[in-house]
């Protein structure tokens, strides 16, 4: 009887330039376990499952094996072999294809005797792998148009195709991120069908409620390497926070977020948010004065992502948006734009950015009604406005017509915020402002929010980085379970923040029902 761990990765540490990724990271997981991996951002959670699913190579040293087997860790086909199977927080799926055809991207088409695909036996089998993990639904209708828990049993069913043969190892990173709380207990289903089969599970989650509710070990990673393993029902919640943040927990001064006045806005307000609800967030209301700076904090799945585009008008919403008063049709991103606003979305590359254009293009897209004349469009008024604003931002180097593309990832963040400021907004909107950028960038964009209050804009900032939303902000609005769970005045430290990001919706239920006796 072979008595090795399912896994087991040793001395596993991880460098990139100026920062220690992981550091001598120890972890096994027990056959037919479900092992939960915890920490904040930048713990290294996503380093050790990129080096394990083979996108980043280790550090020398490390030592990896499956069942007892050595596997050269930083190689996707060496992990594939050794049954090692991932479902990413992103699913990885094409959208406009079907069931059929992402199950198909995993293995290749079924074919016929003659080299075409066999769409019948396709069909039947994505019907019975999808069946056997209690899913029924159109296998021809493209993905997008899907519940947000079928779309990750597809990525779930994708990634065990053949499981009975070869699959030993699921890692989950964050499988309930984008799924409505009704739909997690299903999904835990299908998590604990697939374990039953004897395939050991890995996952990765904020959600310390689905921690405690999934798994049967706890491993927390703090600053790149491993504060503790611990057997699930030996730990409690407070516990586990105090491990993640390095700090006892202490009384953090909170207040219930109050709700607007139903005759209007109230003095000195901007930015006015009611009963507002999304496909996570419900029923959110919010004010935001001239000069104040707002903040959004919550886990990944809390509803914070949601935040930024339902106020700009660029996903679905029910509610109300205003602007100094007036209305803000939903849906019609531009008219918020028309209406005063100005938005930085949280991905850079793919939601902001013309990489194909200069920096010019990439500053003044956001209205060049100034620069229409008779004959077309003056470049030369235009340049030497992009030009203030490159200086302006400390964009290096301040050309004009350089390629942002060329730029590093800092700078092409600047260029991105001076295309909204440079609209001199009632209303700055910014999700994730600093992601992705180095220490100087960070601090020179915070003076940018900073200038932008001062001159009078309501500014409403959604970030994961507490440190950040701390620094910034005069309120701080908690979310779990896509409510506002608390409100934070200045002075709630980053620490105090996290903690109570980190505090699931069970635990803000029990706090409202203990306030109501």
């Amino acid at each position: 009887m072979n008595d090795a761990p399912a896994l087991s990765v040793l001395r596993l540490s991880k460098t990139f330039p100026g920062t220690k990724a992981l550091n001598k990271v120890d972890f096994d997981l027990a056959p037919g376990e479900i092992h939960a991996l915890v920490g904040q951002n930048g713990s290294g959670k996503s380093t050790l499952i990129k080096i394990l699913c083979g996108y980043h190579d280790p550090d020398p040293g490390a030592e990896a094996t499956v069942d007892g087997t050595p596997f050269q860790l930083g190689d996707s086909v060496a992990a594939f072999s050794a049954g090692l199977r991932f479902v990413h927080q992103d699913l990885g799926l094409a959208p406009t294809l079907g069931a059929l055809d992402n199950l198909a991207m995993g293995r290749g088409y079924l074919r016929g005797r003659t080299g075409t695909i066999s769409w019948r036996r396709e069909a039947k089998t994505a019907r019975e792998l999808l069946g056997s993990l209690g899913y029924d639904f159109d296998l021809e209708a493209p993905v997008a148009s899907l519940a947000a828990a079928e779309r990750t049993g597809i990525a779930i069913a994708r990634a065990l195709q053949g499981w009975e043969e070869q699959a030993r190892i699921l890692v989950l990173d964050e499988p309930t991120a984008s799924l409505p709380a009704a739909e997690v207990d299903r999904m835990f289903n299908v998590l604990r069908m697939v374990n039953e089969r004897g395939v050991a599970l890995v996952y990765v989650s904020h959600h310390f409620g689905e921690v405690f509710e999934i798994s049967d070990r706890i491993t927390v990673l703090r600053d790149g390497a491993v504060v503790t393993t611990e057997a699930t029902n030996n730990i409690d919640e407070s516990h586990l926070i105090e491990l993640t943040i390095g700090r006892v927990l202490e009384e953090v001064d909170t207040a219930q977020s109050p709700r607007p006045k139903a005759n209007g806005p109230e003095p000195g307000s901007v930015l006015s948010v009611r009963s507002l609800y999304g496909e996570t967030v419900r029923d959110l209301d919010v004010e935001v004065s001239a000069g104040e700076i707002v903040g959004f904090a919550g886990v990944t799945g809390s509803g914070r992502e949601e935040i930024s585009e339902l106020i700009i008008g660029s996903c679905p919403r029910f509610g109300q948006v205003l602007v100094d008063g007036e209305e803000v049709p939903a849906g019609r991103p531009d008219l918020s734009f028309d209406a005063g606003m100005a938005f930085v979305p949280a991905d850079r590359l793919a939601n902001a950015t013309f990489l194909d254009m200069d920096l010019r293009e990439n500053t003044t897209i956001s209205s060049l009604s100034a620069f229409i004349r008779p004959f077309g469009i003056d470049k030369r008024a235009e340049t030497t406005e992009a030009q203030v604003w490159l200086q302006k931002l400390e964009v290096a180097p301040p050309k004009p017509d350089v390629a942002i593309a060329t730029l590093s990832g800092g700078n092409q963040q600047k260029v991105i915020m001076a295309r909204a400021l440079r609209l001199v907004p009632r209303v700055l909107v910014l999700d994730s402002p600093t992601q992705g950028v180095d220490v100087g960038s960070k601090a020179a964009i915070h003076a940018f929010v900073r200038d932008a209050a001062s001159q009078g804009a309501a500014v409403v900032i959604v970030s994961t980085e507490s440190e950040e939303l701390s620094e910034l902000c005069n309120r701080i609005l908690v979310l779990a379970g896509g409510l506002v769970r608390t409100t934070c005045s200045r002075g709630t430290s980053a620490d105090q923040l996290t903690e109570l990001t980190l505090r699931g919706q069970d635990y803000w239920a029990e706090e409202a029902t203990v306030s109501a006796t």
